[in-house]
């Protein structure tokens, strides 16, 4: 990309946190031991969802659903290829976010970069509640409330960036929404239930986060971005090829091997709670790296603040959870972090 230096370290870490970096021991919380050692690499479960696609026999559908499902109770975490969302709407939005994070870090840290009509504080980096290096993520992130798009397409002001967005984030809800659907019908519940998505997670209500991870000179001590679980019911995220993301399965640390015709999906906390723990929503991290930067863009599928999340149930089956609604479960979240040091990504 022409103009950009990548010696140059933006934003300014090390500057801003030197207080702690200057610390050699800390023991307050048990975040701030590192474990980002040797971890094994692995795949992803994959899944095919071209099977579910009507020139496929009924039973060939039944099983890709079958293969979502499994995965989500076992890992959490999966990958879709034949996912239906192109590879020029892909490759463009890869190529804006790029375009975004060039931007000098003065006018990003203002919410002004290329016009953007963006909420104040889309703009995050760092971990401004940090109290030791366990808990620094190095990394920055535009993280865009989809009604700041909507927004900006009911004005004259739409820049190939909200474009590349709109497209974006329209084909990924369906896919997402598909999903949920999927994972709900797995669950034996009836029309009724499953709809629930198309009521609750809309275009206006879910969002979208574009992350940055600079090359890291500080890798063995920091991470790209703090362990975490999501707070939402979906999340699905394209990533390019540098790698990093690692996950828990079976009580230790994976590194998630890339995958680069794959999107990959998470459960969050809504949906476990939703399915009343069949579904995991497994904490996961991004290592830092020391020599090359990473770029993803995750799209969170989220209901509205008043929806009301209810633990779905079997007859013979109690409860796990008790019903809460969304702006119930972040306030709950941003407590936690405040007073616990518990870092959930916040939506």
């Amino acid at each position: 990309m022409l103009g950009y230096n990548p010696d140059k370290i933006d934003p300014p870490f090390e500057e801003t946190y030197k207080d702690l970096f200057l610390k050699h021991s800390c023991t307050t919380f048990s975040t701030c031991t590192l474990t980002t050692g040797a971890v094994e690499e692995q795949e992803l479960p994959l899944v095919d969802l071209g099977r579910l696609l009507g020139a496929h026999e009924q039973r060939e559908r039944e099983k890709c659903k079958r293969e979502i499902a499994e995965a989500s109770k076992e890992w959490g975490f999966f990958q879709v290829v034949n996912h239906g969302i192109s590879q020029e709407i892909l490759e463009e939005m890869a190529k804006e976010q790029v375009q975004v994070f060039r931007e000098p870090f003065h006018r990003k840290n203002k919410d002004k970069c290329m016009n953007m009509s963006l909420s104040p504080g889309s703009y995050r980096w760092g971990t401004p509640t940090a109290t030791c290096l366990g808990q620094l993520s190095w990394s920055e992130a535009f993280h865009i409330p989809l009604t700041d798009i909507i927004h900006t397409y009911n004005t004259n002001n739409v820049s190939n960036f909200s474009s590349a967005v709109k497209q974006f984030a329209t084909t990924v809800l369906e896919l997402a929404q598909k999903l949920a659907n999927i994972l709900a019908e797995e669950l034996g519940n009836d029309y009724e239930t499953t709809s629930f998505f198309q009521e609750n997670c809309l275009p206006s209500t879910c969002y979208l986060r574009m992350n940055r991870y600079p090359p890291c000179p500080k890798y063995s001590q920091v991470f790209g971005l703090m362990p975490h679980t999501d707070s939402d019911f979906l999340t699905i995220l394209y990533q390019d090829q540098v790698g990093g993301l690692q996950l828990v399965k079976d009580g230790k640390w994976i590194t998630v091997k890339p995958n680069p015709r794959a999107l990959v999906v998470n459960i969050g906390d809504l949906f476990q709670a939703w399915s009343n723990g069949v579904y995991k929503s497994v904490e996961h991290r991004v290592v830092a790296n020391p020599k090359a930067e990473r770029f993803s863009t995750a799209y969170f599928l989220c209901p509205s603040n008043d929806a009301v999340i209810q633990s779905w149930t079997s007859e013979d089956e109690p409860s796990m959870y008790r019903k809460f609604s969304f702006r119930e479960y972040r306030q709950q979240v941003q407590d936690d972090v405040r007073t616990l040091a518990d870092f959930v990504y916040i939506i």
